[in-house]
């Protein structure tokens, strides 16, 4: 009878602590770690993180960590059986080797990976949204466009499980089990390398570009272990470095003794930091903060003050040549220093504000159009630009802004003042907001970033 395999003790008996034993594994496998830092729970701001022992310099390497170390498809003991089956393993994810590596290797006694996947003994830890339940997610993030996202990530994870992932391992019995490698383990894996993994950069290949219709696939995810340790903030210092043998994690400026080492995972907005890594940064901290106008919002303000029924078709017609032009469900960026998608947000104006005749002309020349002048769009559209708007057009930005805010609702009534809320007063006040749980100071912090946004979008719009 099979034993389950027991953890390595020390000199004096004692059980090495999962931490302990994976510093000693990532010893082994060949990882390089600067003396200058440690990892540690304590005196981090979330989970395991990285802090500094001494002074670190910029472009200083914080660790190496050799390719044969990283676990993905090409590296788990199950990946000859993976590469044979790979035509039966495409999804719209791309993320079922991957996944099915995970399943064999967290499950396995005898995986090489145990110690670094022993770090998450169950994933009571990750705390995405499609964790909260259904009420909750819906009444905690109305209004950010997370309890969408999720509805469509479950929808996917059950399918791609129950097309893909379960005829395959029913038809290898010897090393994956229905009862073992169930959905809601596949469910968890899934947040797992939402929160954790890398993909490698790709090398933009000017041929290749030039050929047309050909899309390059992005890289599969890969698991890699120390530097998924580091927690992530938007004003980082340091950064992963992919070279030909080895990854790097390299300071991108000084980091002074005592402070935490912070990686990036991108320039996130919080609502999809909470969406895909289960926290969000402290609101106003965020400088990637982002707020979404749907363009229906446009139509809906249009439409509401109509008059008469030539005016109702002629904007009937403007909506129906921008729903061909854009994606119905399509938004508007907003960021901190104005709109990131001013080329959409610029057409979608400039075609509901048009005259009839204006329109009629626009639609003759298939929506391609000369200026009299050369126009900077992205400037136009700053929050420098925005109030030398005409007048249409800002009124109809604010009135599409102020549609926005009334969808995420309040948790409680709204205070008297425009561009002032009950949530906002909340988050200012430091003990009322460390009363809330971890899931409702997530979404607030989500929900007054964007709503702040908001409301300085309809400051710089107001006539």
């Amino acid at each position: 009878m099979a034993t389950e395999a027991k953890r390595p003790k020390v000199d004096d008996g004692s059980e090495l602590s999962p931490l302990q034993n994976f510093l000693q594994w990532s010893d082994r496998v060949g990882l390089v770690l600067s003396d200058k830092v440690c990892v540690s729970k304590e005196g981090t701001v979330a989970a395991y993180g990285m802090l500094a022992k001494d002074n670190l310099e910029e472009g200083e390497v914080i660790f190496t960590i050799p390719r044969s170390a990283l676990l993905h498809q090409g590296t788990t003991r199950v990946s000859a059986l993976l590469e044979k089956e790979r035509s039966s393993l495409e999804s719209s994810s791309g993320w079922v080797p991957l996944l099915l590596a995970l399943l064999y290797e967290y499950t396995s006694s005898q995986s090489h990976w145990k110690p670094y996947l022993s770090l998450w003994t169950n994933f009571k830890t990750l705390d995405h949204p499609m964790f909260w339940s259904k009420e909750e997610r819906d009444r905690l993030l109305r209004g950010t466009g997370i309890p969408e996202a999720v509805d469509t990530d479950l929808a996917n994870i059950q399918r791609e499980y129950t097309d893909v992932v379960l005829p395959f391992i029913t038809k290898h019995p010897d090393l994956w089990s229905p009862d073992t490698h169930t959905l809601e383990l596949y469910t968890q894996l899934v947040a797992f390398v939402m929160a954790y993994s890398f993909q490698e950069p790709q090398e933009e290949d000017e041929e290749e570009e030039e050929e047309e219709g050909e899309e390059k696939a992005p890289s599969p995810p890969m698991m890699v272990p120390m530097a998924d340790m580091l927690n992530h903030v938007s004003n980082h210092n340091a950064n992963l470095e992919f070279k030909l043998d080895s990854l790097k994690m390299v300071c991108v400026r000084p980091i002074h003794k005592g402070e935490e080492v912070f990686n990036t995972y991108g320039q996130m907005a919080n609502w999809q930091l909470l969406h895909m890594y289960g926290f969000s940064e402290p609101y106003q901290s965020n400088s990637n903060d982002t707020a979404d106008i749907p363009i229906i919002n446009l139509y809906k303000v249009v439409t509401q003050g109509i008059q008469s029924d030539l005016d109702r078709q002629l904007v009937e017609e403007q909506w129906e040549l921008l729903s061909q032009m854009m994606q119905e469900k399509a938004a508007f960026v907003f960021g901190k220093q104005g709109c990131l998608t001013d080329t959409e947000l610029h057409t979608a104006l400039k075609v509901l504000c048009m005259s009839k005749e204006e329109f009629s002309e626009f639609k003759d020349n298939e929506g391609w159009e000369e200026d009299d002048e050369e126009e900077d769009i992205s400037l136009t559209f700053s929050n420098e630009g925005l109030p030398g708007l005409k007048a249409s057009w800002k009124w109809l930005i604010h009135e599409a802004a102020r549609l926005t805010v009334r969808s995420y609702g309040d948790w409680e009534e709204k205070v008297e003042g425009e561009g002032v809320d009950s949530e906002q007063a909340l988050i200012e006040d430091k003990a009322a907001l460390a009363g809330l749980n971890s899931r409702q100071q997530n979404a607030l912090q989500v929900r007054c970033g964007q709503k702040n946004i908001l409301y300085r979008l309809m400051e710089l719009t107001q006539s």
